[in-house]
């Protein structure tokens, strides 16, 4: 079943005439245009994709299943012109995405709305094979990136630096461009999670925390690596590995079936058996693809099951204040007997 489809029969169950899009992810998913500005409105019978002229030809190209339609002046305004005009009564809206503004304005048709926050999302946590591929090729650039860094970085080095040469290699290999802010973390910063490159040097000794991904053809990928410069202090060292082991563990467990929570439990068990409850702070992983954080959640809060061909992180993690840091991120793909990794760097302790 396609996509569109899929939607399609949502649309009837919810009992609605028409739905807009306005999300840039989801009106990609859609309809396959990656243009930056439009809407969508689909009908169970019908499909529209409203763009201004900068885009006409490049939609026409891209979004073949949808009928074009020239947006003239502003593009609340034609949205309710298109709605109007095929009768629609009851119309279903991004209520978590749109904000108050365009809601007033498109609150001015012949109809009434509906929020169907999440509909979309729901539908895009399960991939196909093309979403798949793309993925895995958005992996592979990640990893050979990691790869060269390895071969460049050295003390004295700054995080800066660092971030700049392994986006710049991203970039070299083919992505269209990076799906976060790059994390470089190093020494005592690696004991923030989200420790964005600084202008900080690398001494030897330290632990450098990576987080990065690459977009490529609208996809994102994720991972994490952590790797030192010079011998890091041995509590350093066994940190790595019980984090190590927690990812292993993650991953071995993630299969159909299990929900977000029993599968942080895994890791997070685990880590609290060494002693490192309380210094595993966030939750073991989330859903990839168009969005680098979508659904599934993997968290001690999630109730959501994993599904076959769902694309998710495994990045357990350990922050000491005063000391560093550790993080090991794969991304995986859900399959009818576990899971297999996309994300295929070496995860044994690199000492430059």
């Amino acid at each position: 079943m396609t996509r569109l489809q899929t939607l399609k029969n949502n649309l009837q169950d919810e009992q609605l005439d028409a739905i807009v899009v306005l999300s840039d992810y989801n009106r990609r998913y859609l309809s396959k245009f990656s243009g930056t500005s439009g809407a969508l409105v689909i009908t169970t019978s019908e499909q529209y994709l409203l763009t201004d002229f900068r885009y006409i030809e490049q939609a026409t190209n891209e979004a073949t299943e949808f009928e074009i339609v020239n947006q003239q002046g502003n593009l609340i305004d034609a949205i309710v012109q298109q709605l109007e005009s095929v009768n629609a009564e009851k119309v279903g809206f991004e209520g978590d995405l749109i904000s108050y503004d365009q809601f007033t304005q498109l609150d001015k048709g012949q109809y009434t709305l509906q929020s169907i926050s999440g509909l979309i999302e729901k539908i895009r946590e399960v991939k196909d094979e093309d979403e798949i591929e793309l993925i895995q090729q958005a992996a592979d650039i990640a990893d050979e990136a990691y790869e060269y860094i390895l071969t460049v970085v050295k003390a004295g080095m700054t995080e800066q630096q660092v971030k700049a040469k392994l986006e710049s290699k991203m970039l070299e290999l083919g992505a269209e461009g990076t799906s976060f802010t790059t994390i470089v973390a190093s020494g005592q910063r690696g004991a923030l999670p989200h420790g964005v490159a600084s202008d900080k040097a690398i001494e030897n000794g330290d632990l450098v925390t990576l987080d990065f991904g690459a977009y490529y053809k609208g996809y994102a990928s994720d991972m994490t690596r952590t790797f030192a410069v010079g011998q890091p202090d041995q509590k350093l060292v066994d940190i790595y590995n019980i984090v190590l082991e927690a990812n292993k563990k993650g991953i071995e467990a993630a299969k159909p079936g299990i929900t977000g929570k029993a599968l942080d439990a895994v890791a997070r068990d685990y880590i609290a058996e060494k002693g490192y409850g309380d210094a595993f702070g966030h939750s073991l992983g989330h859903g990839i693809g168009l969005d680098v954080h979508e659904g599934p959640a993997i968290s001690k809060n999630s109730d959501a099951t994993l599904n076959v061909n769902q694309c998710v992180t495994i990045e357990p993690g350990i922050y000491v204040e005063g000391l560093g840091g550790v993080r090991i991120e794969d991304d995986i793909l859900i399959t009818e007997n576990g899971c297999q990794r996309f994300t295929k760097s070496t995860k044994d302790l690199i000492i430059l």
